[in-house]
């Protein structure tokens, strides 16, 4: 059994065939998909499909390129929205410096409510990071310190870092902080030597497999459209890296995946 921990299966390019995505989802043994959203829109939507489907879960949450959209009334529509019992983590939220559709500072002020949010709901978070390790890691460490202080649960697994792009020594550093590493299609490309280091460098027990649909395609179907099932690919290639059994990485990785987000 697998489990697809952030896929966007409520994006319009799924609209003329979900049902089918769906149905070679559960031929393949994808047992739990996770849906985080975007924006307020996104995670009404995602919430929508995880009603539906048994499978699904969903996350809600602001990302940092829609942090604009923020006004007075939001944390209290994704506090409203968290209390449904199919919403398993505030996300996708985080740092996205290379797009930068949001001021820096709105970003992280934004990132920090929701952090907090989190932390009152005791929901894990869904970490988005691009080109901002730096001031990411430096929230994510205060945070988790405020978590051991307040003597919260939610320190002993706070959440995942998504579609990990970082090096060894970035990934030792949130793992200390007992954050998981997510890993997407990238870590089956042929020239992601630094990326593939970094999953031989951690123990699976670390370790979320995610295929981030509609993107980020893994090999042997890299410039397609990107489907949950597609996460086999993923597995079986930190399989080789870890000169284990596919199966072994399918079952604890499963097993992570039921520990952070307790569905």
């Amino acid at each position: 059994m697998l489990t697809d921990t952030h896929c966007h299966l409520d994006f319009a390019v799924f609209d003329a065939d979900r049902s089918q995505v769906l149905d070679r989802c559960k031929e393949k043994g994808i047992e739990r998909i996770l849906v985080p959203g975007i924006d307020l829109v996104s995670s009404r939507r995602s919430l929508e499909l995880a009603e539906s489907e048994e499978i699904i879960f969903t996350a809600v949450g602001i990302h940092p390129n829609e942090g604009l959209k923020w006004n007075d009334n939001t944390l209290n529509e994704l506090q409203d929205l968290a209390a449904h019992p199919k919403v398993v983590a505030i996300g996708e939220i985080g740092l996205d410096y290379y797009r930068d559709r949001a001021p820096k500072k709105i970003q992280r002020e934004v990132f920090r409510k929701q952090l907090k949010l989190a932390e009152d709901l005791r929901l894990p978070v869904v970490i988005h990071n691009r080109q901002a390790g730096v001031d990411l890691l430096k929230m994510l460490r205060e945070w988790h310190t405020e978590l051991k202080n307040s003597f919260s649960p939610l320190a002993d697994k706070p959440g995942v870092l998504h579609s990990f792009s970082e090096d060894i020594g970035f990934a030792q550093e949130v793992t200390e902080s007992n954050f998981f590493i997510g890993f997407t299609g990238p870590v089956t490309f042929l020239n992601a030597q630094g990326l593939q280091d970094v999953v031989v460098s951690l123990p699976v027990e670390k370790i979320l497999i995610e295929t981030d649909a509609p993107f980020l395609t893994p090999h042997p179907h890299r410039g397609k459209r990107n489907e949950p099932s597609f996460v086999r690919f993923i597995a079986e290639k930190i399989a080789e890296l870890k000169n284990t059994k596919l199966a072994t990485v399918a079952q604890v990785t499963t097993d992570n995946a039921n520990q952070l987000f307790h569905w």
